[in-house]
C-alpha cells in the first residue's frame, strides 16, 4: 500500500513595512485620532467648567458674591496687560522655588540616610510620624518669630510642606526596588551615594515623580495661604498678597483672577512640567503606562 504525501507549497515571502505608531494613527478615522489627544479632551472639560460657571453666575446676578467667567478673564487680562500680575506671580514663584529645592535637597539626603543605615531608618520614620501630619501653615507664627518679616519665614513653611511627603514617597519608591537590582549593583561594586544615585534612584524614579508632584502642591498653595495670612515679605507681595488686597477692596473679579492665575500655573506644571518628565523617563522606560 503506497503511502501518499501531501503537496507542497511553494515558499515565499511578504515584505513587511516598519511598524510606526504614526501608521497605526493614520488608520483610525479622524475623529478617533483627534479624540486621543488630551490636550482637545481637557480643554473639552474646562470649556464645559467655564460655561457652567458663567451660567450660575448670571443666575446669581451679583457680582460683589460671583462675578462671571468672562468678567474674571477680562480682569485677569487687565492684570497682565498692566504688569501688576505678572510682578506678583514673579514674587511667589521666586519664593516657592527656594523654599521647594531646599526641601527636595533635605528629603534627598534624609531619604539616603535611611536607606543607608538603620539609625537614618528610625529618624526618618520618628520625623515624619511627627512633623508630617503637622500643618505647614501653623508653623508660620513661630517662623515669624524666628525668622522675621522676610522671606525666611515663608521658605520655612515651604520647607515643611515639601519635605515629609517627598521623603515618604521616595523611600517608599526605595523600599519597592527589586531586590535583583540591588545585589546587581552590590555585585558591580556600588556603595553609598553611587549605589542610591545609580540604582535606586532610577529604579524607584515613578515613586520620587510622585513625590515630587505632591510636594509642589502641598508647596504651591502653602505659600498662597501663607501670603494671605503673612502679607507681604520686605515689602512686595506675592499672588496671596493680591488676592487679600483685592478682598478688602471688594474687588472681587481680581480676586477670582488671582486665583485663576493660581490654578493656571497649577495646570502649567504639571501639564507642562512634570507630564514632560514623566514622558521622557518612567514611560520612555516602560515604568510607567
Amino acid at each position: 500500500m503506497s503511502t501518499r504525501l501531501p503537496p507542497v507549497r511553494p515558499e515565499y515571502e511578504l515584505p513587511l513595512q516598519p511598524f510606526t505608531a504614526s501608521a497605526v494613527e493614520r488608520s483610525l478615522p479622524w475623529k478617533s485620532r483627534l479624540w486621543s489627544q488630551d490636550w482637545l479632551r481637557r480643554g473639552l472639560i474646562l470649556a464645559v467648567l467655564a460655561v457652567a460657571w458663567e451660567l450660575l453666575a448670571r443666575w446669581q446676578d451679583n457680582d460683589l458674591l460671583l462675578p462671571g467667567f468672562l468678567a474674571t478673564a477680562r480682569a485677569l487680562a487687565e492684570g497682565i496687560a498692566s504688569g501688576e500680575l505678572l510682578d506678583k506671580t514673579a514674587i511667589s514663584l521666586g519664593v516657592l522655588l527656594q523654599g521647594y529645592a531646599a526641601g527636595v535637597a533635605l528629603a534627598f539626603a534624609l531619604t539616603a540616610l535611611a536607606v543607608s543605615t538603620q539609625f537614618g531608618r528610625d529618624l526618618l520614620s520618628t520625623l515624619t510620624s511627627m512633623f508630617n501630619p503637622l500643618p505647614a501653615i501653623a508653623l508660620l507664627p513661630l517662623a515669624l518669630l524666628w525668622f522675621g518679616l522676610g522671606k525666611g519665614s515663608l521658605v520655612f513653611v515651604l520647607v515643611h510642606s515639601v519635605l515629609w511627603p517627598l521623603a515618604l514617597n521616595t523611600f517608599a519608591g526605595f523600599q519597592g526596588v527589586p531586590e535583583t537590582l540591588r545585589m546587581a549593583g552590590r555585585n558591580y561594586g556600588l556603595r553609598g551615594l553611587r549605589y542610591v544615585l545609580q540604582i535606586l534612584v532610577p529604579a524607584a524614579l515613578p515613586a520620587i515623580l510622585s513625590g515630587l508632584k505632591i510636594g509642589w502642591a502641598f508647596a504651591w498653595r502653602t505659600l498662597i495661604a501663607a501670603e494671605l495670612v503673612f502679607g507681604a515679605s520686605s515689602g512686595k507681595g506675592g499672588l496671596g498678597w493680591y488676592i487679600f488686597q483685592n478682598r478688602n477692596e471688594l474687588y472681587t473679579d481680581r480676586v477670582f483672577a488671582g486665583l485663576a492665575l493660581v490654578v493656571i500655573i497649577g495646570l502649567l506644571v504639571e501639564s507642562l512640567g512634570f507630564a514632560t518628565l514623566e514622558r521622557l523617563t518612567v514611560r520612555k522606560w516602560g515604568q510607567q503606562r
